[in-house]
Protein backbone atom coordinates (compact mmCIF):
# COMPACT_ATOMS: atom_id res chain seq x y z
CA UNK A 1 0.00 0.00 0.00
CA UNK A 2 1.34 3.50 -1.18
CA UNK A 3 0.88 6.67 0.37
CA UNK A 4 -1.37 7.50 -2.71
CA UNK A 5 -3.54 4.28 -1.47
CA UNK A 6 -4.07 5.24 1.50
CA UNK A 7 -5.33 8.75 0.92
CA UNK A 8 -7.40 7.37 -1.65
CA UNK A 9 -8.83 4.93 0.61
CA UNK A 10 -9.65 7.12 3.44
CA UNK A 11 -10.96 9.72 1.51
CA UNK A 12 -13.61 7.36 -0.17
CA UNK A 13 -13.97 6.15 3.07
CA UNK A 14 -14.76 9.68 5.23
CA UNK A 15 -15.70 12.06 1.85
CA UNK A 16 -13.53 13.91 2.49
CA UNK A 17 -11.51 15.64 0.24
CA UNK A 18 -8.00 14.05 -0.68
CA UNK A 19 -6.37 17.09 -0.51
CA UNK A 20 -7.15 17.33 2.73
CA UNK A 21 -6.52 13.78 3.71
CA UNK A 22 -3.05 13.98 1.80
CA UNK A 23 -1.98 17.08 4.16
CA UNK A 24 -3.28 15.37 7.27
CA UNK A 25 -1.57 12.10 6.45
CA UNK A 26 1.75 14.07 5.24
CA UNK A 27 1.99 15.75 8.53
CA UNK A 28 1.06 13.03 10.61
CA UNK A 29 4.86 11.61 8.51
CA UNK A 30 6.70 14.66 8.88
CA UNK A 31 6.17 14.84 12.98
CA UNK A 32 6.74 11.11 13.00
CA UNK A 33 10.51 11.33 11.20
CA UNK A 34 10.40 14.26 12.99
CA UNK A 35 10.54 12.42 16.35
CA UNK A 36 12.32 10.14 15.46
CA UNK A 37 15.19 12.61 13.62
CA UNK A 38 15.49 14.17 17.63
CA UNK A 39 15.87 10.32 18.97
CA UNK A 40 12.61 10.41 20.48
CA UNK A 41 9.84 6.99 20.74
CA UNK A 42 6.94 7.71 18.46
CA UNK A 43 3.98 5.00 20.13
CA UNK A 44 1.20 4.56 18.30
CA UNK A 45 -1.61 2.78 20.65
CA UNK A 46 -2.85 -0.23 18.75
CA UNK A 47 -0.54 0.00 16.12
CA UNK A 48 3.22 0.18 17.25
CA UNK A 49 5.89 1.73 18.54
CA UNK A 50 8.79 3.55 15.90
CA UNK A 51 12.06 3.79 17.89
CA UNK A 52 15.95 4.49 17.19
CA UNK A 53 18.22 1.90 18.63
CA UNK A 54 22.19 2.54 18.06
CA UNK A 55 23.38 -0.33 15.37
CA UNK A 56 27.23 -1.82 16.94
CA UNK A 57 30.38 -1.18 14.66
CA UNK A 58 30.91 -4.63 12.92
CA UNK A 59 33.09 -5.64 10.18
CA UNK A 60 31.47 -6.31 6.39
CA UNK A 61 32.84 -7.79 3.58
CA UNK A 62 33.08 -6.50 0.09
CA UNK A 63 31.83 -9.84 -2.07
CA UNK A 64 34.15 -8.70 -4.81
CA UNK A 65 36.98 -8.87 -2.92
CA UNK A 66 36.35 -10.98 0.17
CA UNK A 67 40.04 -10.88 1.80
CA UNK A 68 39.51 -7.08 2.77
CA UNK A 69 37.29 -6.25 5.85
CA UNK A 70 35.61 -2.99 5.82
CA UNK A 71 34.86 -1.40 8.96
CA UNK A 72 31.47 -0.12 9.58
CA UNK A 73 30.95 2.38 12.24
CA UNK A 74 27.65 2.44 14.26
CA UNK A 75 24.88 3.89 13.31
CA UNK A 76 21.30 4.97 14.53
CA UNK A 77 18.59 3.00 12.58
CA UNK A 78 14.90 3.50 13.38
CA UNK A 79 13.28 -0.06 14.19
CA UNK A 80 9.10 -0.65 14.57
CA UNK A 81 7.64 -3.16 17.06
CA UNK A 82 3.88 -3.76 15.76
CA UNK A 83 1.28 -3.41 18.64
CA UNK A 84 -0.37 -6.58 20.02
CA UNK A 85 -3.35 -6.69 17.68
CA UNK A 86 -1.23 -6.08 14.72
CA UNK A 87 0.88 -8.73 15.46
CA UNK A 88 -2.24 -10.86 16.10
CA UNK A 89 -3.61 -10.39 13.01
CA UNK A 90 -0.43 -10.82 10.84
CA UNK A 91 -0.04 -14.02 13.09
CA UNK A 92 -3.05 -15.51 11.56
CA UNK A 93 -1.96 -14.99 8.31
CA UNK A 94 -0.67 -18.24 6.39
CA UNK A 95 2.46 -18.39 4.68
CA UNK A 96 0.21 -18.77 1.27
CA UNK A 97 -1.93 -15.77 2.01
CA UNK A 98 1.74 -13.89 2.33
CA UNK A 99 3.21 -15.18 -0.23
CA UNK A 100 0.01 -14.75 -2.45
CA UNK A 101 -0.34 -11.16 -1.23
CA UNK A 102 3.48 -10.33 -1.98
CA UNK A 103 2.59 -11.48 -5.96
CA UNK A 104 -0.17 -9.67 -6.22
CA UNK A 105 1.81 -6.43 -5.36
CA UNK A 106 4.72 -6.98 -6.89
CA UNK A 107 2.30 -7.75 -10.16
CA UNK A 108 0.34 -4.22 -9.02
CA UNK A 109 3.82 -2.67 -8.79
CA UNK A 110 5.10 -3.78 -12.45
CA UNK A 111 1.74 -2.62 -13.81
CA UNK A 112 1.81 0.85 -12.20
CA UNK A 113 5.88 0.83 -13.90
CA UNK A 114 4.14 0.31 -17.20
CA UNK A 115 1.37 2.88 -17.28
CA UNK A 116 4.32 5.58 -16.46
Amino acid sequence: MTKRDLVVRISEETNLVQQDVLAVVQKTLDYIAEALASGRKVELRNFGVFEVKVRKARVGRNPNSPEADVPIPPRAVVKFKPGKEMRESVIRLTPEQAARAAAEQAAAEVGAAKDH
